[in-house]
């Protein structure tokens, strides 16, 4: 008995110490689990599954400002859908949930990559906080979020075409965001490189008031005048800056579904034209800057030019002898041509080199087109290019050139980031003597107050410009009835600070009108958009004996 009493007790001590060391095994396996899960609780946030942290992931990209430091472009942070594939239990079950909240979700190619055995397969990039809050609620397993970040544009469409797009990646495809990428941005993310801190903003040449207008101001002639596609640049003549520049139809990189129709194109820097009549500006400084052509002088415009199988007439002939301010205000075809004539075939052609207009612009933004020229220049191709036809050229090298006529006859490469009157001297290229440069402005100012345009006047704010109303080519024929028209300017035009220059592409006549020429359509949008951005551009008006126009005595 007593023995049996001996062996009882042992087996009870012994069967003690086995549930004392299980219960301490658990409390072990137990503090583990709690640590662990402290550990986690107390890591960022951004810590999700076996993906690493957000800045391993993506590279940040600095903010877009314009030149008043308004935001253009900048980070926000979302999230994106990954799955496991290995640690999916039932793929038929995981896509039935999640068609529950991506309705859209193309089903049987989510099954294909949830039954494959790789170990990280995206699935939906960018979800809202909302679909992410339903998705974690369906507790599917080997499904995960990676944190990610994505461009916000907070004005939309205001400057599409300059500031660009970035891809699904974050990386920059388009405008000044392409840009960026290449001073150093796309090589350090391809190299899987990042930084923890924020990148310096960077700051543009555009101010974001000014674009605003021009935008604006577009989008209302489009209307207006029923047009297919508007553009505009207001470049300042001094410094090169780019200050706003739009071209419509145009996308909001936001939702950029748009962005690659044809119609969407950057017909400002990344589309050419011929340029009409604003040619003749370029034309007329040529004679004057060649000393061959004088203020003063009578050019013959009696009677119509027949070369080459063609016969060259004015829009509205004088059929007298004409001044060189004659010529300009009357956009003279006649006249032009025979300008042409008087400096040669090779001396045309140089002089159009010299101001840019027969080469690449050379600038930040990406999107830029090559001019387009006769593969040989003839005596005919000269006569038509001196009045606008048979040259195509981009309209911002065409308001670039213009700012050097207007400038004291310095060309300098337009730039959409900020420069200084004393950076951009330093670029500068002397293509015309400051002397030619007054005479010009001084044509340009008579033109807005006797000429064509007229309608460009501003009261306060002494404009000067010039009208191009050129015919397009329809079935390689130019068409009388389908036109491109431009309007090329400068104010205030007794001492220049910017040039504006905007096109309408196929207006229509306004409502009580019969004709849609450049006087008529794009000589008041440059009115309406000097008159609404000068007090944002710092130019005060001037009334009475300050506000006369320019003259000069010849």
């Amino acid at each position: 008995m007593l023995e049996f009493e001996g062996v009882r007790k042992a087996q009870g001590a012994q069967a003690r110490n086995r549930i004392i060391i299980a219960i301490a095994c658990f409390g072990v396996i137990y503090a583990v689990i709690g640590g662990r899960l402290v550990q986690y609780g107390l890591r960022s946030p951004e810590t999700v599954s076996s993906i690493n942290r957000t800045n391993e992931l993506l590279t940040s990209r600095p903010d877009l400002l314009d030149r008043n430091g308004e935001v253009l472009a900048t980070d926000i942070r979302t999230v994106s859908l990954f799955a496991e594939p290995n640690k999916i239990v039932d793929p038929d079950e995981a896509v039935e949930l999640l068609a529950t909240v991506l309705p859209d979700l193309d089903q049987r190619g989510i099954y294909r990559k949830l039954s494959s055995n790789s170990r990280f397969q995206w699935l939906r990039r960018q979800l809202t906080p909302k679909q992410q809050s339903q998705i974690l609620s369906l507790g599917i397993p080997g499904i995960g979020f990676r944190p990610e970040t994505r461009r916000f544009y907070p004005g939309g469409p205001t400057a599409s075409h300059v500031i660009g797009l970035t891809n699904i990646d974050n990386k920059g495809i388009s405008g000044m965001e392409k840009y960026v990428d290449g001073q150093g941005l796309g090589a350090l993310a391809d190299a899987g490189m990042t930084v923890d801190e924020d990148l310096k903003p960077v700051r543009l040449s555009l101010d974001l008031r000014v674009q605003h207008v021009l935008r604006d101001e577009l989008a209302a002639a489009m209307e207006r005048y029923q047009a297919v596609a508007a553009g505009g640049v207001v470049l300042n003549i001094h410094t090169g800056e780019v200050i706003g520049m739009a071209s419509l139809p145009d996308y909001d990189p936001n939702d950029p579904v748009d962005a690659q129709k044809k119609d969407r194109l950057n017909r400002m820097s990344a589309g050419t034209f011929e340029m009409g009549s604003t040619f003749k500006v370029f034309t007329t400084a040529m004679g004057l800057d060649s000393g061959k052509v004088k203020l003063t002088d009578q050019i013959d415009a009696r009677g119509s030019i027949r070369i080459g199988g063609f016969t060259i007439r004015d829009f509205h002939g004088k059929n007298r002898m004409l001044t060189v301010p004659e010529v300009f205000i009357y956009s003279s075809n006649i006249g032009s041509a025979r300008i042409a004539d008087m400096i040669g075939i090779e001396g045309h052609q140089e002089f159009l080199t010299r101001l840019g207009l027969l080469s690449r612009m050379q600038t930040e933004l990406p999107e830029v087109a090559t001019p387009t020229q006769p593969s040989v220049w003839k005596k005919i191709n000269s006569v038509t290019i001196s009045f606008g036809h048979g040259v195509a050229t981009t309209p911002l090298q065409t308001a670039v050139a213009a700012a050097a006529l207007m400038n004291g006859g310095k060309l300098i490469e337009p730039t959409f980031l900020p420069r200084t009157r004393e950076e951009a001297d330093k670029v500068a290229v002397q293509v015309v003597n400051s002397t030619t440069s007054d005479e010009m402005r001084y044509l340009m100012a008579l033109n807005v107050a006797k000429g064509s345009g007229r309608r460009a006047e501003v009261e306060g704010f002494r404009v000067g410009g010039k009208t191009g109303t050129a015919e397009k080519v329809i079935n390689g024929r130019y068409n009388s009835d389908v036109r491109f028209n431009a309007f090329l300017s400068a104010f205030p035009i007794d001492n220049p600070d910017y040039v504006v220059l905007v096109i309408v592409d196929e207006p229509k006549p306004e409502e009580g009108k019969r004709s849609a020429t450049a006087g008529l359509n794009a000589a008041p949008m440059v009115s309406a958009i000097i008159r609404r951005s000068a007090a944002f551009l710092g130019v005060e008006p001037k009334f009475g004996d300050g506000g006369q126009m320019l003259s000069l005595s010849y």
